[in-house]
């Protein structure tokens, strides 16, 4: 390479964007996947041992699959060939399986194909990879944001090992960040008190676990104000046209917002809750922190009065974690909508709270011998088990015994309110406790 090309290759590498100068080149460089990417893990003893197999790496924008995937292509010694879902098709393919042919009868090479966003192809482009995948011609290296198990084939699937990775969290953002500023050699050069904390932070939380985001935001940021010696969080703002939220360091608006919205949906204010929600997403919170809490929501504050509140906030995580943002936004504000127009009852946080109260008071009290478990002939003797009536021989399925301690004989913990399905609880509670009181 003469004066003038080198000249021209660094300024091609330097143009091109600070996410793809700054892309990690190996396993170790890589950050926010270490329960994929750490020592010992399959993916890595496959990669350093050039082993590489099929696979679907499946995760939300900017989270890494690409950089995996040019990991893979710097560490194996077969032939690497990359290529999109977006502008290839069948033809693209076939070409791609005759060279790999070739390679392998000529060079006695292996042919790795990396498809980006895989799910993109319909079934019958996906149904062209399956033969060559299972005689081992290529090894098929997908990357999807989409759940593999809609999007992609079934026989591929059971073809490939699935690697699910995960939404960067704010802190490994930072970290990127940090490095891309301070990084001389393909980063900015920069050092790191150039920018302010807050306004790493900011960049972070805006960026919704999306590195590249992140990265595009930074590099704004510093060419907007390149004059400045430190870079803060208003200047940020600017230059990303993206507000902070009033999010103090310390936390207390963090808490303040979530107990306006918890006590929202407590009051049975759907409007209000679900403007608190907003609020806290648009300040960058994280959305997995309000699912748990609504998740937390639908035992403590409604129970048995509408059990179908606890399998709503469940589906909400599940939703979200296959759509993230900002498709799956709307089934936070699904959940949150149903949590705060259901019936409520804190029957069954109070009583767990009172049976731990008893439990603290009257220690660990025996259990009654019959209702203890009985699978031995000496324990038989010893009366385990004996005098138990089995209740589905009974009329209606109940019959009247005891199974506290003798202790806690007629102790109450729990009381249904009367809302909801717990009226029905309540009635028949009621209706099996008089049973007992006639018994005696």
């Amino acid at each position: 390479m003469d004066l003038f090309e080198a000249h021209n290759s660094k300024y091609e590498f330097l143009a091109r964007p600070l996410a793809d100068r700054i892309r990690p080149g190996n396993l170790d460089e890589i950050v926010g996947q270490e329960h994929l990417t750490g020592k010992g893990s399959l993916l890595q003893k496959a990669i350093e041992g050039d082993r590489v197999f099929s696979m679907l790496l499946w995760g939300p924008p900017g989270c890494g699959k690409t950089t995996l995937a040019g990991i893979i292509a710097n560490e194996t010694k077969s032939e690497f060939v990359e290529i999109s879902a977006v502008l290839s098709g069948v033809k693209d393919i076939r070409k791609i399986i005759e060279q790999a042919k070739q390679n392998r009868v000529l060079y006695k090479r292996q042919t790795i194909l990396f498809v980006d966003e895989i799910h993109r192809f319909n079934k019958a482009q996906q149904d062209a990879f399956l033969r060559h995948v299972e005689k081992g011609l290529i090894v098929l290296v997908g990357a999807t944001t989409q759940n593999p198990s809609f999007e992609v084939i079934p026989a591929l699937v059971s073809r490939c090992r699935v690697f699910t990775l995960k939404s960067l969290e704010q802190k490994s953002i930072i970290t990127i960040l940090k490095k891309a500023l301070t990084d001389t050699g393909n980063g900015l050069g920069l050092e790191k008190k150039r920018l302010s904390e807050e306004a790493f932070e900011h960049i972070a939380r805006v960026s919704d676990g999306d590195a590249r985001i992140a990265l595009t935001n930074l590099e704004t940021a510093v060419l907007h104000f390149a004059q400045k010696k430190q870079i803060n969080i208003r200047d940020v703002e600017k230059a990303i046209e993206k507000k902070s939220l009033l999010y103090d360091k310390a936390g207390e608006e963090h808490f303040n917002l979530i107990s306006a919205f918890i006590k929202s949906m407590r009051g049975s204010d759907p409007d209000a809750s679900i403007y608190w929600l907003e609020r806290m997403l648009m300040a960058g919170d994280d959305p997995y922190y309000m699912l748990r809490r609504m998740i937390r929501f639908a035992t403590e504050d409604i129970g048995i009065a509408d059990p179908g509140a606890l399998t709503m906030a469940l589906n909400a995580r599940e939703s979200f974690r296959i759509l993230g943002h900002p498709e799956g936004d709307d089934a936070l504000f699904q959940a949150a909508i149903y949590l705060a127009t259901a019936p409520k009852s804190n029957a069954v946080y109070m009583a767990h709270k009172q049976v731990k109260k008893i439990i603290l008071k009257t220690g660990y009290s025996q259990v009654p011998f019959h209702i203890r478990n009985a699978p031995t002939t000496l324990m038989k003797d010893l009366g385990y088990g004996k005098g138990y009536k089995y209740a589905h021989d009974y009329k209606d399925g109940f019959i009247p015994q005891s199974y506290l301690p003798i202790n806690l004989e007629d102790q109450r913990f729990y009381y249904p309110a009367d809302r909801g399905y717990e009226k029905t609880v309540k009635l028949r509670l009621e209706a099996w406790i008089k049973l007992k009181h006639d018994k005696k």
